[in-house]
């Protein structure tokens, strides 16, 4: 037994030697180099390339079966003069025996110098688009048809029964890699250069140390990135399942989007992709991007047809304002320079490949603190969705300062209304004002047409309290929607102080010159506060109701204005007119009809009225208001005129009547008495709005006309009193008229 054993043994070292000696002998006698014209041949058959082999190659069969390659480039048959790829060096080899057990076992995969010079021409067509399409289909007829017979496939058992090679390699290193792309139908250009990737042992099932590194360019924008990953690589091809383990994405960003500026940023988590599931999915999120820092998890499913995301995602507080200059971003002008300093985010995530919905969310913006919905419908037409419930919200810090041709309007008005302010003096006994000429608006476009013309949004907010234009509304809500360039506020109300107030508007940006409209309720609002200024107390004190029906075009305030049209209706309650002492006035009139000279000051500078109404009729700007009437007590008020809103001028003439109250005036110059009760008195009322009732004098043409009646009613008195039933009542008629005339 022990010679049969020494004589297998003998026959199995020999068979050992023979295959040995046979290798020797292939790799030292037969030369791969000299096959170099066959081997581009069959490149071309096989796979419609061309392969040019410049450097040699180096091989060995036996126990591995090496190859190396040098200097070596491929590029499509259609193109052969245009190379998509080119070579330095690729070096790697395989256990010949375990091949036979399918197990693929291979030292250390090394590539050096890989270029992909990717291009697409203005047609659309690209140079490594024909590659791995043969020349011809070889067919085989068929003898009794001469048809082709189709080729056979694998019978369902051999798929079955076929497994897959069991992978084992030490390393894969790529050193110095770049990537180019360039696409000239569009202008774009892509590149990843200096890509090196490195990986520890790479079997199946075990966890694999990977890293790459690379810099991006891209010139529309002009970008360029450096970025690095991390992780441990595991997977398992029978289950479909891909990990990537303690997952860290880093590196920097700057380019024309980020204004000089540079993005730091990081991202780590574990990533699975299941594809027997169809499931994505980052667990352990953690983001970070300059100062922001986020924690989140986010999973896609159905990734075979149309995937869906779902996940959460957390920011923490943040000063955005200093985040967005980081990065370049410029914020516009606003009033106060401290806002967005306070930001925080939590929410929940869903969406598709073209939309993105921010569900549960709770959002903190400075004082403001948010919860409710927010989402991009459709990115490819920024179809925006917001559905917001806040507890409060101060607009004007966020809103811009005004642009510079307003101030300086506003300027040359507030000069103009100080001069007429002067010149009126404190009595009312100067010459009436002029009508303003300054035009008060402003002629900078505000309305951005072609945004509008391409939004897509539908808006749902209430706010707990809302300020704007240094208004405090309360129990705040809106609805609008914009869709292909029609934006219409299909309802908006609150409360300011005891009042209320609704409204609906409509901004039509289709035709060339936009029309807007809108409709307003106001009841029970203090007027003061929307127009007091902070150099300028309000001229009118009161409780406002007020319907409006308005309608305009233009893309400015001045045009707005210039081309107002529509109707009012208002009423203003427990009013006060500022700095305008119409009893004063009366007096002065009534002291100059008794022939006497006021003896004392005034006492009060405002007059006080119980009620203000009357219509108007918009045209052009020009409200018309033809049954003005007041009520003051012991006076009846009525009037008529214009208010130019282009100009902000008013022109009225008001007639007032004592109706009954013959109280002892303050002045006895001005002691009313009978004869002036049903009298009504002529009040003229010119120039700029903001005056208000010191824009009003007596009349002093029709005080005349006043005087002559007054005189009149004297002189039948008399004829009363010493005709008596002297003459007939006609005779005394006819010389009363006379009178009067």
């Amino acid at each position: 037994m022990k010679a049969l054993g020494k004589i297998i043994g003998l026959f199995f070292l020999g068979l050992l030697l023979i295959i040995v000696a046979l290798g020797f002998a292939l790799t030292h006698l037969f030369d791969p180099n000299d096959y170099k014209d066959e081997i581009r041949q069959l490149a071309r058959d096989k796979a419609n390339l061309e392969l040019t082999l410049k450097g040699d190659i180096g091989w060995s069969l036996f126990p591995w079966l090496g190859l190396e390659l040098t200097d070596a480039s491929l590029a499509s048959l259609s193109t052969p003069e245009q190379p998509f790829a080119d070579l330095r060096l690729l070096g790697l080899s395989v256990r010949v025996l375990p091949l036979l057990r399918k197990e693929v076992q291979m030292s250390d995969i090394r590539i050096d110098g890989l270029n992909l010079n990717l291009q697409r021409d203005e047609k659309g067509h690209s140079n490594w688009e024909d590659v791995g399409k043969p020349k011809t289909a070889a067919t085989t007829p068929d003898a009794a048809t001469g048809d082709s017979a189709p080729p056979a496939s694998a019978t369902p058992e051999a798929e079955n029964n076929s497994q897959p090679l069991k992978l084992d390699i030490d390393s894969l290193i790529v050193n110095s890699a770049r990537i180019d792309y360039r696409d000239a139908q569009k202008g774009q250009q892509f590149s990843a250069e200096s890509i090196q990737l490195t990986t520890g042992a790479i079997r199946e099932g075990a966890g694999i140390p990977v890293k790459l590194s690379a810099f991006f360019g891209l010139n529309k924008p002009v970008l360029r990135a450096r970025s690095e990953l991390q992780g441990e690589l595991r997977f398992d091809r029978a289950l479909k399942r891909y990990q990537l383990e303690d997952a860290k994405f880093s590196g920097e960003v700057s380019g024309e989007p980020f204004d000089g500026q540079t993005l730091t940023y990081s991202a780590q988590g574990q990533l699975l992709v299941d594809l027997a599931a169809q499931v994505a999915e980052w667990n352990g999120l953690k983001l970070s991007a300059n100062q922001l820092r986020a924690l989140g998890e986010l999973k896609v499913r159905d990734l075979d047809t149309q995937p869906k995301l779902s996940g959460g995602l957390s920011i923490a507080p943040l000063n955005l304002r200093e985040f967005l200059t980081t990065i370049g971003q410029k914020l516009p002008p606003m009033n106060d320079e401290k806002t967005l300093s306070q930001f925080e985010l939590v929410t929940r995530l869903s969406g598709t490949a073209n939309s993105l919905t921010l569900e549960d969310l709770k959002l903190t913006l400075d004082d403001s603190h948010f919860s409710g919905q927010l989402a991009i419908a459709d990115f490819a037409k920024q179809a925006l969705r917001m559905q917001l419930k806040g507890d409060q919200l101060n607009l004007d810090r966020y809103l811009p300062a005004p642009a510079k041709d307003a101030k300086d309007a506003g300027a040359a008005r507030q000069a103009e209304v100080k001069a007429s302010v002067a010149s009126a003096g404190e009595s009312g006994s100067t010459p009436l004002p002029d009508a303003p000429t300054q035009h008060a608006w402003s002629s900078s476009e505000i309305l951005p047409i072609a945004a509008l013309r391409k939004l897509d949004a539908q808006l749902d907010l209430d706010l707990d309290q809302f300020t704007v234009q240094q208004q405090a509304i309360s129990n705040f809500s809106a609805k609008a929607q914009a869709k292909a360039g029609l934006l219409t506020l299909e309802n908006a109300r609150g409360s300011i102080g005891n009042g209320s107030f609704d409204a609906k508007a409509s901004i039509d940006a289709r035709p060339a010159t936009p029309l807007l409209s809108v409709q307003k309720n106001l009841r029970g609002i203090q007027i003061e506060p929307f127009l007091k200024k902070p150099d300028q107390p309000s001229p009118v004190k009161g409780l406002l109701d007020l319907n409006a029906t308005l309608s305009t075009s233009g893309n400015s305030q001045r045009a707005w204005v210039d081309g107002l049209n529509g109707d009012a209706s208002f009423l203003l309650n427990d009013g006060v007119l500022v700095d305008a002492n119409l009893e004063q006035q009366l007096c002065r009139g009534i002291a100059t009809l008794n022939r006497k000279a006021l003896s004392s000051d005034p006492r009060g500078k405002d007059t006080p009225f119980e009620t203000l109404q009357g219509s108007l009729t918009v045209r052009n700007g020009v409200a018309h208001n033809p049954d003005l009437k007041a009520r003051i007590p012991g006076l009846a008020v009525s009037g008529n005129g214009d208010v130019d809103l282009r100009i902000l001028g008013l022109d009225y003439r008001v007639g007032i009547t004592i109706t009954g109250d013959q109280r002892e005036m303050p002045d006895p110059a001005c002691q009313v008495n009978e004869r002036y009760v049903g009298i009504e008195w002529p009040v003229r009322c010119r120039g700029p709005l903001e005056m208000g009732g010191k824009a009003c004098r007596l009349d002093q043409d029709g005080l005349g006309k006043v005087a002559a009646k007054l005189a009149g009613n004297k002189l039948n008195e008399k004829i009363e009193e010493k005709l008596g039933d002297k003459v007939s009542p006609e005779l005394k008629d006819a010389l009363k008229g006379l009178f009067n005339r």
